[in-house]
């Protein structure tokens, strides 16, 4: 490759990674969230106002990375703000997580192509050094498993009382993959794991239960499971027909639990009703499948915790 050819198309790769950049911490600036203020300490974010660092090598980032791993620690709900590369995790005996997404970091440096030196040494001249940007993949400790103690951070424990005992237990004895974390909820079909924001995000913590549930309704409909056509994007009708599942699932697993929840998911309303127009039968098909959903899910609480309208259930509690 020509000396002319490399450097354009550093410059082509310098250009798209400024572009990227550029534009990530302007959609940012645009949702109103200023990347160099962030709140910490808030359920948002769980992480403690720090410098992030590589956990293996103890060095900080600097300059851009520490704005680009801020603003991915606020997004994903992380609980530190150590970061490894894969290989770097593979080293310490321990993975990143299947399905994980990682966050790129950039490297700045200068260097004297080969053609460069020998044009130097042959003119005498001093020899022109060229800027590039390398991009690296980064992982939040959090997203990684079987690291040493010491390098490993843990998500901060809900405080005691917010999710409740029975509900808890069925979470684990499920055998479902199940983070809490970020400030979104959802079911990933291809890597089979839900993620739910902690309790504490919500206003009244209690609603916690009900998109958990919504969740892990979604969780039955995996292959090694009920087998569900979990195959819509979003958007269609599929999705949809599967959202109602979930939602009428969950509906029947709180009622089951004595938990009563405030909210409803009034974005997929408009949805629902166009699946319903659509097809008379979509609503008796969709009962019939959440009530195999929630079964298949109740079936993992102990007989004496499935009891219905009780007078007194902690589930019921309002939670300011």
């Amino acid at each position: 490759m020509s000396r002319h050819k490399h450097s354009t198309g550093a410059r082509r790769d310098r250009t798209n990674l400024y572009s990227e950049i550029t534009d990530k911490i302007g959609a940012e600036l645009e949702a109103g969230r200023v990347p160099w203020v962030q709140p910490w300490g808030t359920a948002a974010a769980k992480a403690p106002l720090a410098m992030p660092q590589n956990a293996a090598t103890g060095r900080r980032y600097s300059g851009i990375n520490v704005l680009l791993l801020w603003g991915t620690v606020i997004e994903r709900g992380f609980g530190g703000q150590s970061w490894l590369t894969f290989r770097q995790a593979l080293s310490l005996g321990g993975n990143v997580r299947k399905g994980e997404r990682g966050t790129t970091v950039v490297y700045a440096d200068r260097f004297v192509p080969e053609d460069e030196k020998q044009r130097a040494t042959e003119t005498g001249e001093a020899p022109q050094a060229i800027p590039f940007l390398k991009r690296f993949t980064v992982f939040n400790t959090d997203q990684c498993e079987n690291l040493p103690e010491d390098v490993a951070t843990s998500a901060p424990p809900v405080p005691e009382g917010l999710i409740e005992p029975t509900i808890e237990a069925l979470i684990k004895a499920t055998g479902i993959d199940f983070r809490i974390g970020g400030n979104r909820a959802y079911y990933v079909p291809a890597h089979d794991y839900a993620q739910v924001p902690p309790p504490q995000a919500y206003f009244e913590p209690i609603n916690w239960h009900r998109t958990a549930l919504h969740e892990l309704g979604h969780a039955t409909g995996h292959p090694s499971r009920l087998g569900r056509d979990l195959s819509g994007s979003f958007g269609s009708k599929k999705y949809a027909f599967e959202e109602l599942v979930a939602e009428i699932s969950a509906a029947f697993c709180c009622a089951s639990l004595g938990i009563v929840p405030t909210v409803r998911h009034a974005d997929y309303i408009g949805s629902w009703l166009e699946v319903l127009r659509e097809d008379n039968r979509a609503i008796v098909r969709a009962a019939s499948q959440a009530s195999k959903a929630a079964d298949w899910l109740l079936a993992f609480v102990p007989d004496n915790e499935r009891q219905t309208g009780q007078d007194e259930c902690a589930c019921d509690r309002r939670v300011a």
